[in-house]
């Protein structure tokens, strides 16, 4: 089990230490980190009063072994740079979790109902769990960044929270 905690300075050198090279970062943060990521950067991108920013803590011994931030837009509320730091936890239903309790969040928090995010579209297993819980992929609203001379296409998903139905 895991619980979402404040994100804050303590974390930083957690954070960036997990992120080993340039494609990780676009991955998990899109264009606007450069590698190396650094406390300046992680700083400005959380003095938007619009983004929170989340720890994923373990809760049977409080380790850290995620990251997570909601975005308030005036449409839509964004979901992003979910990260599962430890590779070997990957694909064992964490990401479900942590997607679930940013959205139980945004329910108790805020009266945005319009929720989406951004993933790319070669990251199957992300996609297949964003289904799951009731995103649908967007048609026509795409990202695309370049990334080592390769043509990344990030697809947009999205999801009516009046409407969800947690699955658990």
């Amino acid at each position: 089990m895991i619980r979402l905690e404040k994100f804050d300075i303590a974390f930083y050198p957690q954070l960036i230490n997990s992120i080993k090279n340039a494609r990780e970062l676009m991955q998990f943060a899109g264009p606007e980190f450069i590698f190396p990521l650094t406390e300046e950067q992680i700083e400005k991108s959380l003095s938007d009063k619009n983004r929170i920013a989340f720890r994923v803590v373990n809760i049977a011994n409080d380790s850290t072994f995620g990251h997570c931030e909601i975005c308030f837009k005036d449409e839509f509320a964004n979901l992003g740079r979910i990260l599962i730091m430890d590779e070997t936890l990957r694909g064992k239903g964490i990401g479900k979790q942590i997607v679930t309790l940013l959205l139980e969040f945004i329910l108790e928090n805020s009266k945005q109902r319009n929720i989406e995010l951004n993933v790319f579209d070669f990251n199957k297993s992300a996609i297949k769990c964003y289904e799951k819980i009731g995103f649908v992929i967007h048609p026509d609203k795409k990202f695309v960044r370049e990334m080592d001379n390769e043509t990344w296409t990030a697809l947009n998903m999205k999801l009516d929270l009046d409407h969800w139905i947690r699955k658990d």
